[in-house]
C-alpha cells in the first residue's frame, strides 16, 4: 500500500506541473479536503452576505436572530417583533413548519404563519429567517423568508441541498444531531456547488452522552470551523442548551469563539409558548443580554 500511496503521490506531483505549465495558470493549489468551494484554501477572505436594508452577515457587526420558536398567532408573532427589533436584533426567527419528534406535538402554522411573520417583520424593519423541511416547499417560501433556514434533521438531505444551490437566496445551514465538521461543510459544500454561494453554517449542539442539557453546544467548532472555512457562522445557543439558564453565557461565549451571530429564542409568555418554552429568554432578559453583548 506504501508503494502504490508513493506512486500516486507521484502521478500527482507531474499532473500539477504540467497544469502550473499550461498557459495563463499562475500558481496551483493542491487541496486534500473533499470541500472544495467552502475551504478557506479556496477562498482566503471570509465571505459576506450582503441584504438589501443593509445588513451584512460575516463582518465587523454581531447579527442576532431573535423570536418564537414556533409562529403562534398574528397576536404573538407581532409583540415579539416590535419587542426584538428595538432591542438591536435584525433578523426574525420562527418557525412556520415544525419538525418534531412526536406526531402529536404542534407542527406550526403553516403558509399562514409565514405571513404573519412576514409582515410583523416589515412593520419593524427585520429580516426573516425561517425552516424549511422540503424541497417543494421553495415555491411558497422564496417569496416571503429572506434566508431559508436548513435544520439538524435535514443536514443531509442532500435533494434538498441541490435544489437550495439554485436559488438566490442565503441559506442557514444547522449542524446536524452527530454530524462531525467535516459533514457540515460538505453539506454546504452541495449547495455551493449548484451556484448558490452565500451560506451561513449554524452550530446548534450536538448529541452526546451528558443529560444535564438537551444539547452539548460545541463552542469549539466554531473557531474550527472559521480556520477551515470562509464561510460565517453562527451559533444557537438556545437549541444547544434547551435551558434559559444557560442561553446567554453560552451566547457570549460563542461571540468570545468568533462567531459571526446568533439565533436566539424569545418569547413574550414562554410558560404557554407551543414550542420549547423552556428554552425561550423573556424579553426583560433578551434585553439583558444584548447589553452584555455589545461589551
Amino acid at each position: 500500500r506504501s508503494a502504490n500511496a508513493a506512486e500516486e503521490h507521484l502521478r500527482a506531483l507531474e499532473r500539477k506541473g504540467y497544469i502550473e505549465m499550461l498557459p495563463g495558470v499562475r500558481e496551483v493549489v493542491r487541496v486534500t479536503q473533499p470541500y472544495k468551494l467552502a475551504n478557506r484554501a479556496f477562498k482566503a477572505e471570509d465571505t459576506l452576505v450582503r441584504f438589501s436594508n443593509g445588513v451584512v452577515i460575516g463582518g465587523q457587526e454581531i447579527v442576532v436572530a431573535a423570536g418564537p420558536c414556533a409562529v403562534e398567532s398574528a397576536g404573538q408573532i407581532e409583540t415579539i417583533a416590535a419587542a426584538v427589533a428595538q432591542l438591536g436584533a435584525r433578523i426574525l426567527r420562527g418557525g412556520a413548519f415544525k419538525p418534531r419528534s412526536s406526531p402529536y406535538s404542534f407542527q406550526g402554522l403553516g403558509e399562514p404563519g409565514l405571513h404573519m411573520m412576514r409582515e410583523a417583520a416589515d412593520r419593524h424593519g427585520l429580516l426573516v429567517v425561517s425552516e424549511i423541511m422540503d424541497a417543494s416547499q421553495l415555491p411558497l417560501m422564496l417569496p416571503l423568508v429572506d434566508i431559508l433556514q436548513v435544520g439538524a434533521r435535514n443536514m443531509q438531505n442532500y435533494h434538498m441541498l441541490r435544489a437550495l444551490g439554485t436559488v438566490s437566496k442565503p441559506v442557514l445551514l444547522k449542524r446536524g444531531l452527530s454530524a462531525t465538521i467535516e459533514e457540515l461543510l460538505l453539506a454546504a459544500e452541495y449547495i455551493m456547488d449548484g451556484g448558490n454561494h452565500d451560506v451561513i453554517l449554524c452550530e446548534r449542539g450536538i448529541r452526546t452522552f451528558e443529560t444535564a442539557t438537551r444539547n452539548t453546544m460545541d463552542i469549539a467548532a466554531l473557531p474550527v470551523i472559521k480556520k477551515l472555512s470562509h464561510l460565517p457562522v453562527f451559533a444557537d445557543p438556545s437549541q444547544g442548551t434547551g435551558r434559559r439558564d444557560q442561553v446567554a453565557p453560552m451566547a457570549r461565549a460563542a461571540v468570545a469563539a468568533g462567531g459571526d451571530g446568533l439565533l436566539i429564542e424569545v418569547h413574550h409568555d414562554p410558560e404557554r409558548a407551543l414550542s420549547d418554552g423552556a428554552q425561550s429568554l423573556y424579553i426583560p432578559q433578551f434585553e439583558q443580554l444584548m447589553a452584555e453583548l455589545r461589551v
